[in-house]
């Protein structure tokens, strides 16, 4: 009897083994085949990849700027007296962003703002591929015609070697957020870091993404 069970259950264990190698994934499946891909992602590689060399005159597509990362910082000041208005802020920019924040620190004291070096003062996400595309998208097409009496971008905010930084006064105008949830509004900076090499580069690319500048008047001669 003992010999019958022990061959029952070998035979058990084989077909349960046959049964899980059958159900893997085979190894030359390639994971980002299976992704979604991402609209100004793809809209890049097709539309402004072209364009630009023609503006610019470039002799290889690998001249054409790119857009390299987007940076979300979250400064709460505020946090210095109440610990919780950062763990709020954190999950806030989580939920915007889709990603997980790391908390900043203060580099320094300053006594006038009661601020001791390593206090935790702020919130900041990388964003990287797919998501820094989804991201773009929402900002430009969701988030930016949300806010009040909005007319356009300013391309001023450029700091000379191709990034681009818009300041966002209300964390509400992501629609991740709810209103009736929130304690503090709190602002936010978002630097958009391309790998252009002037300003003008990073200007064009950023507008071809769909980035609502400012119109520029034409001035009559």
């Amino acid at each position: 009897m003992a010999e019958k069970k022990t061959k029952k259950d070998t035979v058990k264990k084989a077909a349960k083994t046959k049964n899980k190698k059958d159900t893997k994934v085979p190894k030359s499946a390639d994971k980002n085949e299976m992704m979604i891909p991402v609209r100004l992602m793809e809209y890049y590689k097709t539309n402004i990849v072209s364009n630009l060399m023609k503006t610019f005159n470039y002799k290889s597509i690998m001249q054409v700027p790119k857009l390299e990362k987007i940076v979300v910082n979250m400064g709460v000041g505020a946090a210095v007296t109440d610990s919780k208005l950062l763990d709020d802020a954190v999950k806030e920019l989580e939920a915007i962003t889709g990603q997980k924040a790391s908390i900043r620190k203060a580099r320094k004291s300053i006594s006038n703002f009661k601020l001791r070096e390593g206090m935790n003062i702020g919130a900041k996400v990388t964003l990287r591929s797919n998501r820094m595309y989804e991201f773009l998208d929402r900002v430009v097409n969701i988030a930016l015609p949300r806010v009040r009496d909005f007319r356009g971008l300013s391309d001023k905010s450029f700091d000379g070697r191709g990034n681009y930084t818009i300041g966002v006064k209300e964390q509400i105008i992501f629609p991740e957020i709810n209103i009736d949830n929130i304690n503090k509004i709190i602002g936010m900076d978002i630097t958009f870091v391309t790998t252009a090499k002037t300003d003008n580069e990073a200007y064009e690319l950023l507008r071809a993404f769909g980035v609502p500048f400012i119109k520029k008047e034409v001035k009559s001669a």
